[in-house]
């Protein structure tokens, strides 16, 4: 891990290449919780910002954590937690989904569809432009995004053509600012117009990247398990949401130690409206605010 900003500077090239090897691998803020930026966009759901992904902070090893959750609604209500496999642990709902799916039967493979975990990631980040809010340009903020962006870091880092160079997204020095753009297709956010600007250094002063880096907040925090449900506290509000008692529970839950198969192997649903469709149709994984809206579909219920 890096312990001083001396250590940060003269052994980027190496970090590189763990970064690159960790990004191919295959929490959540609280709506209160300032230390979060968050995209403004107009009555048109459009937006524009200008933000540097930082690199890991002081004493950590990666500049992001991924963060799988779950959220649906059942007889007994909404299921809203994040799931325990973000440790590689057992988790209830990856369990009964791997029983469904294993069922075979597509009304079942359906329910799993509903159930699916989302995958979110969380970085630090500087904002170098924020038009709607300016008091929050050069400041350092946590940022939680969606497969989508975490794709064009992907990419930045590694190109699919020879003459495209390898740029690490999270350096300082030879790292890319991320001009965000925010639009509105078919009732969603869209980020496929956001792009990377030209390799340059965030600061021109050393002594300024060190302020920056020090301003950092822990992402490791977001591992700790105390900030997670136990496997019996997430079972029993399984229980109550599915509308079962603990015997139907544990006659349904007798699978393989592999329970997270099913998670795997589903494609991520894209959800789209509140009122009319089905849960999996109203949220997009991109979407940050994800958690924020089934908590307020829950609290209209």
């Amino acid at each position: 891990m890096t312990t001083s900003f001396a250590q940060l500077k003269n052994n980027r090239q190496n970090q590189f290449q763990k970064l690159a090897n960790e990004i191919n691998k295959g929490s959540y803020e609280s709506k209160d919780d300032t230390r979060f930026w968050k995209p403004e966009t107009d009555k048109a759901g459009n937006g524009y910002a200008v933000i540097r992904f930082l690199p890991a902070p002081e004493n950590e090893d990666t500049p992001f954590v991924r963060i799988w959750d779950h959220g649906f609604q059942g007889p007994g209500g909404w299921y809203i937690e994040k799931s325990l496999t973000t440790l590689g642990q057992k988790d209830p709902v990856s369990e009964y989904n791997t029983q469904l799916w294993n069922s075979g039967l597509e009304e079942n493979k359906e329910t799993v569809r509903k159930q699916k975990r989302r995958l979110h990631y969380i970085s630090n980040i500087y904002v170098v432009k924020d038009p709607a809010n300016p008091q929050n340009e050069g400041k350092v903020f946590l940022y939680q995004y969606g497969k989508k962006i975490f794709d064009k870091l992907n990419d930045l880092m590694t190109p699919q053509f020879q003459d495209e160079e390898p740029i690490n997204p999270f350096d300082f020095w030879e790292g890319s600012n991320f001009k965000l753009k925010i639009r509105q297709v078919e009732g969603y956010r869209n980020y496929d117009k956001s792009e990377f600007d030209s390799k340059s250094p965030l600061l021109d002063d050393d002594e300024e990247l060190e302020r920056v880096w020090k301003q950092e907040h822990s992402l490791k925090a977001f591992l700790e398990p105390s900030n997670f449900k136990s496997y019996d506290e997430l079972k029993a509000r399984l229980h109550r949401v599915l509308g079962w008692n603990v015997n139907q529970f544990e006659e349904r839950a007798k699978i393989s130690e592999s329970a997270e198969t099913a998670d795997l192997q589903m494609e991520a649903p894209v959800f789209k409206s509140k009122q009319t469709k089905p849960a999996e149709e109203v949220f997009s994984e991109d979407d940050e605010e994800g958690l924020d809206f089934f908590k307020k579909l829950a609290e209209e219920d």
